[in-house]
């Protein structure tokens, strides 16, 4: 199995093991408070029919009113300045759910709006956040020179310190000013800061819902929607240092294999059904079980006449090729057999017998060479430099291997 299915196996698992986890904890922190919340407000709702008097289906009137009437305090959602405050939430997928678009084409424009603008926003914020990393390693180095340090480049780890600092201070500084705002205690701003910067965005704490603070407190909108954007700016760093190492790893070590598969077809091509390597072996696609290995050294000919000795003063490299005889039969020069006759006979040396060689010889040179010279120009054959005399031999030196 491939290391990025393993990998990838084993985040699912880890992922799944996490969520039950947290379901878990979640379930022992915050069940028992739903439940004592919700007995108090059906005693609330109880008490104010009995006092006032009331039917069930008028409290319930009520109560649509009040959830109705929320998003209208902080004055006129869907003016400019509001309506910028939404497309903000929609394009950094923060989606508090405060306001929302009641007609059709308001919600067909949204979906519509969304598909180019949560791309754009990306794109923007994972630049943001390189650039960040970059200003940050040139200021990190520069430190390191006026402190004389022998190693004066950024690490990763030394990015990795300068990102969660300014995301801490991000926070804390933002917490302070929401506090001060909004009225929330410091905690619950750190809070809204963290929801809000991680693009949770539960919407049950929302900045800018109070007081007609859309209309009166033109800064406050500024002071928000600037902590947003740099914020989210921040976070982008970090995730451009620590989550997409993790996230090109699977995509890294394909491109590796494919590297080294491209590499290893470099070495080798294939012709007419066999493989010559880069160092001179001829493989074939389907080695059987009867293929043979064949070694060709200085002190052997592959010779059936007389001339193993011809070329023995040239010292020629040793490679060993493993083939079955029967594969490599067209790339060798073959030669047809005498007459039954005349391989009974002793005297091979008459010149009758000579002429009979030389005239086979030289037909079958001819029914060879162009093939030979089409295979030997190919861009991609290698040949061993100990087989090329064989193939200047004269005429009359040409033979059969003999495997």
């Amino acid at each position: 199995m491939k290391k990025q299915n393993v990998r990838t196996l084993s985040l699912i698992v880890c992922t799944f093991t996490y969520l039950l986890i947290g379901a878990a904890f979640f379930d022992i922190l915050e069940s028992e408070t739903e439940n004592r919340r919700k007995e108090a407000l059906d005693a609330i709702e109880r008490m104010v029919i009995r006092k006032y008097n009331i039917s069930v289906e008028d409290f319930k009137i009520m109560e649509t009113v009040a959830l109705k009437t929320e998003p209208h305090k902080a004055g006129q959602q869907w003016k400019f300045i509001g309506a910028f405050y939404y497309a903000t939430t929609v394009l950094t997928t923060i989606g508090y759910g405060h306001s929302t678009p009641n007609t059709i084409s308001g919600k067909l424009f949204t979906m519509f709006y969304a598909i180019i603008g949560i791309p754009l926003g990306l794109v923007m914020f994972q630049s943001i956040g390189e650039r960040l990393n970059k200003f940050s390693s040139v200021v990190i180095r520069n430190v390191k020179q006026l402190l004389n340090c022998k190693d004066i480049q950024a690490s990763e780890i030394n990015l990795i310190c300068v990102v969660t600092t300014l995301s801490i201070l991000t926070i804390a500084g933002g917490a302070a000013a929401f506090s001060r705002y909004e009225g929330w205690s410091y905690f619950d701003s750190v809070y809204y800061c963290f929801i809000t910067l991680t693009t949770i965005g539960f919407g049950d704490m929302v900045a800018l819902q109070k007081d007609n603070a859309l209309v009166s407190k033109p800064e406050y909108i500024m002071f928000a929607l600037i902590f947003i954007l740099f914020g989210l700016a921040i976070v982008a760093a970090s995730l451009n240092l620590l989550v997409l190492r993790f996230v090109t790893m699977n995509t890294e070590d394909e491109r590796r294999d494919e590297a080294e598969a491209l590499q290893a077809a470099q070495g080798a091509v294939r012709l007419e059904g066999d493989v010559i390597t880069a160092n001179g072996s001829i493989l074939s696609g389907q080695l059987g079980t009867q293929g043979d290995t064949i070694s060709l050294d200085d002190d052997a000919s592959v010779c059936s006449c007389r001339c193993s000795g011809f070329y023995k003063k040239r010292r020629r490299p040793r490679f060993t090729v493993r083939r079955s005889p029967s594969r490599i039969a067209h790339l060798l020069l073959m030669q047809p057999l005498p007459p039954s006759s005349s391989l009974d006979d002793d005297d091979d040396d008459t010149p009758e017998y000579e002429e009979y060689q030389y005239q086979r010889e030289h037909q079958q040179y001819r029914r060879e060479q162009p093939k030979l010279d089409e295979l030997s120009q190919h861009r991609y054959a290698m040949r061993p430099s100990s087989l090329a005399p064989l193939t200047h031999l004269p005429l009359i030196y040409q033979h059969r291997a003999s495997i």
